[in-house]
This record gives structure tokens, sequence and C-alpha cells, in this order.
């Protein structure tokens, strides 16, 4: 019978908040996305079938910053 010694455990290394913002800071020029173009403006006039559940306009029309 062959015996295979188990595979040792890897501990890796504690890192710190300051080491992580520093590997997050080097990665980001990696992360960059290209800027798209902003949507044109659609007449409200053509916005026609939303349909809104009335569950829901009960709650935008109940909190103060946003209805009545």
């Amino acid at each position: 019978m062959t015996m295979y010694p188990a595979p040792s455990e890897r501990h890796e290394p504690e890192l710190s908040l300051a080491d992580l913002r520093g590997d997050g800071a080097r990665m980001a020029p990696h992360w960059v996305t290209p800027v798209s173009p902003s949507p044109a403006p659609v007449s409200p006039a053509l916005i026609h079938g939303v349909v809104v559940p009335a569950a829901s306009a009960r709650l935008i029309d109940a909190t103060a910053e946003y209805g009545g």
C-alpha cells in the first residue's frame, strides 16, 4: 500500500485595511470602463404601457420627498 502525505494547510498572511486599499489602488487602472454616451431624452408623450402596482404607487405617494 502506497502512503501519500496529507496536503499541508496553506495559511494566507493577514492583510491590513491599508494593504487592501493599496492593492485596490494598484489594480484600479485595470478596471477603467469606457465612457458611454448618455441616452437621448425621450418625450413623455412617447412613454406608454408602464404599469405601476398600486402598492408601489402608495409607497411613493406616502414618501414626503417624492410625493404628496
